[in-house]
């Protein structure tokens, strides 16, 4: 089976690879008489083309007669090759409407995708993501624009750092007033947001303390789905029930809203779940909310004002509380600065690139070898020209022409 790893297609250029040149000389050694790679050659790749030729590993201008692709981010259209399979993040999974032709695509030239979002083990557990380094880079952020928009302190921009030592060194420099920073999620993103926090030094609170305690210091507190959903009904909250049928449910968010100043969403939404609040929400006197990195960039998703994604070059546009547009970054006093980078671990794409390769050798390259892997039919999207049964609920949203 030979395997090529892609160039990204789309603009700007993602760094990130789905295997650094350490990883693919290990595979070699592991599974040389069965795998053979290839790398596309790419000038903005964050593994240069000479460091896998060093490791052993061909690099080419043309790689379609490879049998299986791997990428990260969605592949131009025009650089599908019919009839292969794909691994990459397709950002189709949820009806996004951006990519609807991508997944029109996907079917017309007869492509297995296989998306790494869906990749699960047996207790429905996701196995590849770059989801801890995008908490790591998100809440960094989240405090580059505090400091940007309060003048308080000046720090360098992730991508900027040659590490995540470098990044955590630079942290040194925040100074904060006794801010309440609101933290939704705990999977791995949320674990990544934390990892900054604890190396603020800044101390986690209960929900009700955050609330309605004053504190002389900064603090966080992370909200579970129960703290800021109810039942339209009754105000309740079951778990399974949410997760099954979040169209039963109303957010309450408001009131964290109203108490912190800062907000780092980093939870999972369904698309059938409630937003968190409603754009018109912003402009209420008792929104207190100044600063918003949303990690997940949802566009039309569970945070309002992430009314597009921003690039790292561009990380921050305001939101003007008064008509819900964008306005410049830093713009106004009273505006809301939002943070939504679509690829945040492409700022630290060496060390990402590496954690991410190392969850693949465990998980996918072996599963490649398996007939009918378990784990690679689950994450399958597409097949022989047609979606597979998991995934047939987005025949209406392929289907439908606008």
């Amino acid at each position: 089976m030979k395997i090529g790893i892609i160039r990204e297609g789309k603009n700007p250029p993602d760094k990130r690879t789905p295997f650094p040149p350490g990883q693919l000389k290990s595979l070699n050694e592991r599974f040389g008489d069965q795998l053979t790679f290839i790398v596309e050659s790419s000038p903005s790749r964050c593994y240069s083309d000479d460091e896998y030729r060093t490791s052993g590993i061909e690099v080419a201008d043309d790689i379609s007669d490879a049998d299986v692709f791997f990428g990260v981010k969605e592949v131009p259209i025009e650089k599908l090759n019919p009839d292969k399979t794909y691994f990459f993040f397709s950002h189709t999974i949820k009806k996004q409407r951006y990519n609807k032709n991508l997944l029109r695509a996907i079917l017309e030239k007869n492509i297995r995708l296989i998306d790494y979002e869906v990749l699960k083990d047996d207790q429905g557990n996701r196995v590849v993501a770059f989801g801890r380094w995008a908490g790591i880079v998100g809440a960094y952020n989240a405090f580059w624009a505090y400091g940007k928009k309060t003048a308080l302190y000046d720090i360098k921009r992730a991508s900027e750092c040659m590490d995540l030592s470098e990044l955590k060194l630079e942290l040194k420099k925040v100074q904060l007033p006794p801010i309440k920073i609101v933290v939704t999620g705990s999977g791995r993103v949320g674990k990544g947001v934390k990892e900054i926090l604890e190396v603020l030094n800044i101390p986690e609170v209960e929900t009700h303390e955050f609330l309605h305690l004053y504190f002389e210091e900064p603090v966080f507190t992370v909200l579970s789905s129960s703290d800021y959903n109810r039942r339209k009904a009754d105000g309740a909250f079951d778990r399974e029930e949410f997760y099954s049928s979040p169209e039963l449910y109303e957010s309450h968010f408001l009131k964290f809203a109203e108490a912190g100043e800062m907000l780092i969403a980093a939870a999972y939404w369904d698309p059938d779940a409630p937003r968190l609040f409603k754009l018109e929400d912003i402009n209420s006197p008792d929104f207190a909310l100044s600063v918003i990195a949303d990690v997940t960039c949802d566009i039309g998703g569970s945070i309002p004002t992430t009314l597009r994604a921003s690039t790292i070059l561009e990380p921050i546009y305001d939101v003007d509380r008064a008509s819900g547009t964008e306005i410049p970054a830093f713009g106004s006093q009273t505006s809301i600065s939002v943070m939504a980078i679509d690829n945040l671990p492409c700022e630290l794409p060496r060390e990402s690139s590496l954690e991410f390769g190392k969850q693949l050798e465990q998980w996918v390259v072996p599963a490649l070898l398996e007939e009918n892997s378990p784990i690679l039919e689950r994450a399958t999207v597409a097949r022989d020209g047609d979606l597979t049964l998991e995934f047939m609920y987005l025949r209406d949203f392929v289907d439908n022409i606008e």
